[in-house]
């Protein structure tokens, strides 16, 4: 804990107020900027701006003998207009960028407007999956009853976090997932492998939380009032 919060410090006066100050110095239009640890998002309006912005980043960091990840840093075309114009471009749809375990893609809803559609980063997903059912492995002489009540633990926080408007679909998909690595557990410690999906999915019923949204749009979140 105590390396995270220096790290966090330290990234407060390298960048956080180095580029407060360059906002405000230098910048033209909307500029956006979110940290979480040392990931970040910048958005501008004008692609010029943001390349001015990430030169002179480089140069910052340098100076103290920090760099960027060049596989994680990407200048891309994201927003209100970047499928209008890119479909005048003759290019395809817009990138997506990935941000605290969401992929972020350009979308629009019901009424046609546009809107920062959120999913589940798949990568991370599969990640989660594998360290369930390695846990499950371990675990596999212990009731069903401990199990299940380790998987509502673990599938109700994942769900708690990532259950945004528009991820159902792919909350769905790992709940399934969940459910077909439990029974492959339950299968594998009995001598005669069989256990049929009626029961198990009575289990899975009882233990496994279905996903709902659990968040609002952020629109929704940024109107309140206090």
């Amino acid at each position: 804990m105590a390396a995270i919060l220096l790290a966090n410090i330290y990234l407060h006066y390298v960048l956080d107020l180095w580029a407060r100050q360059w906002r405000q110095r230098h910048a033209r239009g909307d500029v956006i900027i979110v940290r979480y640890a040392d990931d970040s998002v910048v958005g501008f309006r004008m692609k010029v701006q943001a390349q001015q912005f990430l030169v002179q980043l480089q140069e910052r960091l340098a100076r103290f003998g920090l760099s960027l990840n060049a596989s994680k840093t990407r200048l891309i075309e994201f927003g209100r207009f970047a499928a209008r114009n890119r479909r005048k471009r003759g290019l395809g749809k817009p990138e997506t960028f990935d941000f605290l375990g969401f992929t972020h893609c350009c979308s629009t809803n019901r009424s046609g407007g546009f809107q920062v559609l959120r999913l589940t980063d798949k990568k991370r997903m599969r990640a989660t999956l594998l360290a369930i059912r390695d846990e499950l492995k371990r675990r596999r002489h212990e009731p069903i009853r401990v199990q299940g009540q380790w998987l509502t633990r673990v599938v109700s926080g994942y769900l708690n976090y990532h259950a945004v408007p528009g991820n159902l679909i792919r909350l769905g998909g790992f709940r399934s997932a969940v459910c077909r690595l439990w029974r492959q557990a339950l299968k594998r410690r009995s001598q005669r492998n069989r256990l049929q999906w009626s029961r198990f999915g009575r289990l899975a019923d009882i233990y496994i939380p279905k996903p709902r949204i659990a968040h609002p749009y952020p629109e929704e979140r940024f109107a309140s009032r206090t």
